[in-house]
């Protein structure tokens, strides 16, 4: 039994079940907060909770699956092709707004980071959320940062872009689907621009370049504040 709950076939298996079961939960309930991913993240901790599984035994498992991130990420292209002309005539107030969005994302974890005092350390882990996962591990990486804990804000990042996305957009009246693209994908990166691509095919294209351009925005933040 302890081999088997060590294998990275453990991991791969709980992460698909948790997840289809949070499909399945999310169709019956069709509430937003009842998303798959939050869905799955809670039934895996269950899990190990439950039968005293060390994290050690499902990481290897989840290790494979995050390998699947860069491509995935990238797999988003095909989306920003089909738009290319609408971010051909839109390209610098998407520039702009993604500059401008970056800042703001960096700028915000450098002043709360003052405020509460939080070592370097922690302001590595923190400082690249705001970007996709595979670029902010590697960034916090190289800034010193901890890389579970830049995981973690990230994740809780992009879930609050995926289950408040629709609600911002209505209450600060944005109609312009390239501006709710751009603030989407440049505030929550993947898990945002998941969100962006069911409200409609430009805002998903819009938050997908948004993803690349916050992430190079990012890095060079990092060398200038670092």
């Amino acid at each position: 039994m302890a081999e088997l709950v060590y294998s990275p076939l453990f991991g791969i298996a709980l992460s698909i079940f948790a997840f289809q079961g949070g499909l399945w939960i999310n169709k019956k309930v069709q509430r937003p907060w009842a998303n798959p991913l939050i869905i799955a993240m809670a039934l895996i901790v269950g899990v190990l909770l439950l039968f005293d599984i060390p994290y050690a035994a499902y990481e290897g498992g989840g290790a494979i699956i995050q390998l699947f991130l860069a491509p995935v990420t990238a797999a988003l292209a095909l989306t920003i092709y089909r738009q290319r002309k609408v971010i051909k005539e839109q390209f610098l107030p998407i520039f702009l707004g993604t500059f401008l969005g970056s800042l703001s994302a960096v700028g915000s974890v450098l002043l709360t980071s003052r405020l509460l005092g939080l070592d370097a350390t922690l302001v590595a882990s923190l400082f690249p959320k705001s970007v996709t996962t595979a670029v902010a591990i590697a960034l916090a990486e190289s800034l010193g940062g901890i890389a579970a804990l830049t995981i973690a804000s990230t994740v809780i990042t992009g879930l609050a872009g995926n289950l408040l996305a629709p609600y911002l957009i209505r209450l600060f009246r944005i109609s312009d689907p390239v501006a709710q693209g751009v603030a989407i994908g440049t505030a929550s990166h993947a898990l945002g621009t998941s969100k962006a691509i069911e409200i409609g095919e430009i805002q998903g294209a819009m938050s997908s370049i948004s993803i690349s351009l916050s992430a190079v925005w990012t890095v060079v933040f990092a060398s200038l504040f670092f």
